[in-house]
């Protein structure tokens, strides 16, 4: 029995695991109760994400002691982030955990399960500088069989003086390129309709597996950004892998997350524009408006470059539809901070955003060397005041699209009424509309019923 909880990543990597385990014998149930093993794919990402974790096993814990008088034992493991950050927490001083496994160690899964029923605590939290499961073919469990997720890369090695990526999921590294495209053309075979490529960096991708990929040239970065790390050279880039994944079908749309905003040569930009399966949705996360905090933030850009970037992405993908991540109340953040990531939320028009307060986390360069100074009570007033502004604007920005013809892909049933169906935009804009039939092909009288992993033509 699986429970995942965090970024998309961890859905990929319950796949992964799960994939590993059906080959050795494990089945797989939907009830809690009928459940010996129960793992729990985990994200530290933020406290609260942790503390939603420790929680959630206080009640196993409770669950499994009542199992000891049934004489049916339940094992509970922790997989993913928090494995690797808090393995001394959970295994000695806790005790509430029987397996643990950090992001590279799925592989292990079947081993430290055997332990395990021998009465002993197992972990392996090894991180890798190769693991990318790139032959292991993850079993996709999506509710909905038309979309599904493809993760080209792991780990990160940006080292944002906030995030605790680097450290609970390791160095950057890629899969290659013929296992990707490999996983898109047998989604496509099941009728997969949309792919999103995944990475925590995903657009930084590069593939050196094979000797001719290895050249001299240097990777291209965003104009006035810059790394913490030396330049990397050679290597098949993110654009290369893009332009294939495209090819394979015409009628499968192509997305992918999360990018850092140093990763848009314009080469990507074009490819973007240029294909017609591969969405003008692209998410931008600047974290702040201010240009002495991004630099506390070891972001590798200025406002000024930021803003120039998305400039040039809607100079070259005009019907481009952006998205953002904000952090409120980061170490050393004034008021002018504040209100300078309020001005540029208003400057650029984004359709979605995702935004935080700051949560410090050990082990990242902050905990170390910057101070959290901002009071709890700040922190949420601006974040309050920017989710304020940023509806503001959004509604201003998704407002243009009343009135215009945009292909849907149906996700199903709308969840406020069983009259109506939900789907989304190439620009990932969630549209609601009515359930009826419609016709097949402009200006004829066949009619079809509309059925999720569908495309029609909305009117908004």
């Amino acid at each position: 029995y699986f429970e995942t909880y965090g970024c998309q990543m961890n859905v990929n990597d319950t796949e992964i695991a799960w994939s590993i385990l059906q080959r050795k014998g494990y089945q797989r149930t939907v009830d809690l109760s009928e459940a010996d093993v129960v793992l729990l794919v985990t994200c530290s990402i933020r406290e609260k994400a942790e503390q939603t974790i420790w929680n959630r096993l206080q009640q196993l814990t409770a669950m499994k002691k009542r199992r000891l008088k049934t004489h049916t034992p339940m094992k509970i493991g922790i997989l993913g982030c928090m494995a690797e950050r808090l393995k001394t927490k959970l295994l000695e001083r806790e005790k509430l955990v029987d397996v643990l496994a950090g992001p590279d160690a799925y592989r292990d899964l079947p081993r430290l399960l055997a332990v395990a029923d021998g009465g002993h605590q197992a972990s392996n939290v090894l991180l890798s500088l190769e693991e990318t499961y790139a032959d292991i073919m993850p079993v996709h469990h999506a509710p909905q069989g038309y979309s599904a997720f493809v993760s080209i890369m792991r780990g990160c090695d940006n080292m944002c003086s906030y995030c605790i990526v680097p450290f609970t999921r390791g160095r950057e590294r890629s899969r290659p390129v013929s296992s990707i495209l490999e996983e898109v053309r047998m989604l496509s075979d099941q009728g997969v309709k949309e792919v999103t490529l995944l990475g925590q960096n995903v657009n930084s991708y590069r593939d050196t597996s094979e000797e001719q990929f290895c050249g001299s040239d240097l990777t291209k970065l965003s104009r006035g950004f810059k790394t913490v790390y030396k330049t990397k050279q050679g290597g098949l880039r993110f654009s290369d892998l893009l332009d294939r994944v495209s090819h394979i079908d015409p009628d499968m749309r192509i997305r992918f997350t999360s990018p850092h905003p140093k990763d848009f040569p314009d080469e990507v930009l074009h490819l973007i524009a240029e294909r017609g399966n591969i969405c003008q949705q692209i998410h931008l996360p600047v974290q702040s408006g201010s240009s002495k905090v991004l630099k506390a933030m070891r972001r590798g850009y200025t406002r000024e470059a930021y803003l120039d970037l998305v400039k040039n992405i809607k100079r070259i993908i005009p019907e481009v539809s952006l998205s953002s991540d904000f952090i409120s109340g980061f170490c050393g953040e004034t008021e002018d901070d504040h209100h300078q990531t309020l001005s540029l939320i208003r400057k650029v028009g984004y359709n979605v955003g995702f935004l935080f307060a700051y949560s410090m986390r050990k082990k990242t360069h902050a905990s170390h060397w910057l101070q959290d100074d901002v009071p709890a009570e700040v922190k949420q007033q601006r974040l309050e005041e920017c989710i304020s502004v940023f509806r503001e604007e959004a509604a201003r920005v998704n407002a243009a699209l009343i009135g215009s013809t945009q292909l849907v892909l149906v996700e199903g049933e709308s969840k406020r009424s069983i009259k109506d169906l939900c789907g989304r935009t190439d620009g990932n804009m969630k549209v609601i509309f009515p359930k009826e039939d419609v016709a097949v092909q402009p200006a004829e009288s066949n009619t079809a019923l509309v059925n999720a992993g569908d495309y029609v033509l909305v009117k908004v």
